[in-house]
């Protein structure tokens, strides 16, 4: 693997979702090192502080803030988004960072099952939020954290179940929400074709942390990851393409990508589908407008 980067980021704002552990954390140091305004994510106040402390203190930079956001809940989303237009006039970089993986089908505030509204829903409405910031501070980058994962949803999105209420198994559901997340990355690279505004997806290695605790995960799933945990690669690896792609000089123009240790790879045959990503697109506008403002 490459080594780690470093490009003057001075005056950028680079948002991250999910940050307050695991690579989102590493990621933000990182960027917040190489002078990044960061601002990270988290649902757990306490949490968040604990580690905009440690990021503060590791990258050397006072440029560090947590803002309060939970992707499971669109209301939350919303005044993170009206919160963020007042505190910050920029957005460079958006990396879409955060994520569920759940043994047992749960559902949002809103009643969408949970893996997918987390992962795929609550981002693509955060992102069309602050599509605005990024547009008017384009050259711009949108990261999606997906996964190699999305190969186990083998025959792609079932679109007359996307809430899995048919049946749920967990590794499948989570596999089609990182498929989302790359079929996301795919049309809304289309969409905003010459606008300076970039979108570029990655799986980030297998990597050795508290995703899918206990909290989260029980049985099957939760030996699985403890039994393969030895063998995972570092926090501070697995972010270093995320950091890649949301600073580096030779993907300042790259868009639709998806990527593996910092080189492009293909996708699987599902995440290659352009009419399936279009229509994932409309599915989530019909979803997030049947919400009540």
């Amino acid at each position: 693997m490459a080594a780690p980067l470093s490009v003057d980021l001075q005056n950028s704002v680079i948002l991250i979702t999910g940050a307050n552990s695991g690579i989102g954390k590493e990621a933000a140091v990182a960027l917040a090192r190489m002078g990044a305004i960061t601002v990270i994510t988290a649902r757990d106040a306490a949490k968040g502080q604990a580690a905009l402390d440690e990021i503060k203190q590791r990258s050397g930079s006072d440029t560090v803030e947590v803002m309060a956001l939970d992707l499971a809940d669109f209301v939350s989303i919303r005044a993170f988004s009206a919160q963020f237009h007042d505190r910050f006039d920029r957005l460079d970089v958006l990396v879409n960072n955060a994520g569920a993986i759940l043994t047992d089908r749960q559902v949002t505030a809103q009643e969408f099952e949970a893996t997918f509204g987390v992962n795929h829903l609550g981002h693509f409405l955060l992102t069309d939020l602050l599509l605005d910031r990024l547009q008017s501070s384009a050259p711009s980058r949108v990261v999606n954290v997906a996964s190699l994962a999305h190969r186990y949803a083998h025959g792609g999105l079932d679109f007359s179940d996307l809430q899995s209420e048919r049946g749920y198994q967990s590794m499948n559901v989570y596999g089609k929400s990182k498929l989302a997340n790359i079929m996301f990355t795919t049309e809304l690279a289309r969409r905003l074709a010459g606008t300076g505004v970039t979108a570029n997806c990655l799986h980030p290695g297998a990597v050795a942390t508290g995703f899918g605790n206990a909290d989260d995960t029980t049985g099957w799933e939760r030996f699985t990851m403890m039994l393969g945990r030895p063998f995972f690669i570092s926090a501070e690896r697995g972010a270093r393409t995320i950091v890649y792609l949301a600073a580096a000089p030779e993907v300042a123009d790259k868009t639709g990508g998806y990527y593996v240790r910092s080189k492009l790879h293909t996708a699987s045959k599902a995440g290659r589908d352009d009419q399936a990503a279009k229509r994932l697109w409309e599915a989530s506008e019909a979803m997030v407008a049947s919400v009540p403002t």
